[in-house]
């Protein structure tokens, strides 16, 4: 059987497929690296649903843990009709979804990172049936950081991240709305025809390989639905400099997207573009007072844009860690950001 491959070729041979009375009606893919803290209690809230299990398949895809990630998963094996462990040689998100995906079978597909909690026990009931129904192919799902069981730092960084500048108002991960969506933003549940028509996930990608497959989803006219039934909660990063390295890459999967798909928006130009600006402002400084009079209003009216946001957040949300943090996040959130984004960009023109 031939499919295609996420930039459009071939792929050969693909050797997932078997037989349809294997039995298995939902596929889970979990591509996995160091989540021996959270995937235990992933798979416990699997096993809690009000689905048969015996008609659930898990692939595990490990990018080279080390810690008990593996031990840990391999304990649930006796639990749903198939779970399997598996080495993903390419480490990436991308590359362990593919693993996923080629080694299961059953019909309706669902992708959870190992990182999760699923706030409702009718998540896989309601996933399959939706599909059931034929309106769709791809089904979105809101992604709030907000599980029940964070700290006052963590919950600063959802709220953060959640906020007006804290993340691009077009996405769909924090709404609660019902109905058709463009699903670029937030799909994450796939009729396992969808892969056939559109291939698999692009292994160039170290950050928005979700995006960029969804963004293919999108153009292929696949109709897509978002509902607040599916929601799943992600924890946030529990240090400013987890969520910098997070950023990082995301900055930099941003740039990939947009350079593949030419959708470069005014945002994404603005975070590299600020980081540049105060890069040559701040060394500009160092020679001229008029310039460094110039980056010192600059660099004020930024500081009193967080404190106002983090000020904002804390007594609209009566949370006061985000007046504490918040002006510590924000600019982690949006240098970040910028600086993956502008090393991605100076690499691939290097490269050209």
């Amino acid at each position: 059987m031939w499919f295609l491959s996420a930039d459009g070729g071939s792929l050969e041979d693909v050797d997932y497929m078997v037989p349809a009375e294997s039995g298995y009606e939902v596929a889970v893919v979990m591509p996995v690296l160091n989540e021996g803290q959270f995937i235990g209690r992933t798979l416990d809230q699997i096993y809690m649903q009000d689905y048969p299990m015996d008609k659930v398949e898990i692939v595990i895809a490990d990018g080279g843990s080390t810690d008990r990630t593996r031990e840990i998963a391999e304990s649930y094996k006796d639990r749903f009709g198939s779970l399997k462990v598996l080495d993903n040689p390419g480490r990436r998100s991308s590359s362990g979804r593919n693993v996923g995906v080629r080694n299961t079978t059953a019909p309706y597909v669902l992708v959870l990172d190992g990182h999760s909690h699923i706030p409702s026990k009718s998540l896989l009931k309601d996933m399959v049936a939706y599909f059931k129904s034929g309106e769709t192919r791809c089904l979105c799902r809101a992604q709030p950081m907000t599980p029940p069981d964070i700290n006052e730092f963590e919950l600063a960084v959802a709220m953060c991240r959640a906020s007006f500048i804290g993340h691009n108002p077009s996405s769909d991960i924090y709404s609660d709305i019902e109905g058709e969506v463009d699903p670029t933003s937030s799909g994450a549940m796939y009729h396992r025809s969808v892969f056939d028509d559109i291939g698999f996930f692009d292994e160039n990608f170290d950050a928005c390989e979700d995006v960029d497959f969804n963004c293919r989803v999108s153009k292929a006219g696949i109709k897509s639905i978002l509902s607040p039934k599916l929601r799943v909660y992600y924890y946030p990063r529990s240090s400013l400099q987890a969520l910098w390295k997070q950023m990082v890459r995301y900055g930099k999967g941003r740039f990939r997207f947009a350079w593949k798909h030419g959708r470069f928006s005014v945002l994404q130009w603005l975070a590299g573009a600020a980081v540049l600006a105060f890069a040559v402002l701040l060394l500009l400084s160092l020679f001229s007072d008029a310039v460094f009079g110039f980056f010192k209003n600059i660099l004020a009216l930024y500081i009193l844009l967080i404190l106002f946001f983090s000020l904002c957040l804390g007594l609209s949300r009566k949370h006061m860690s985000c007046l504490l943090y918040g002006p510590l996040i924000f600019p982690v959130i949006h240098f970040g950001l910028g600086v993956g984004f502008l090393s991605a960009a100076v690499d691939h023109y290097l490269r050209r």
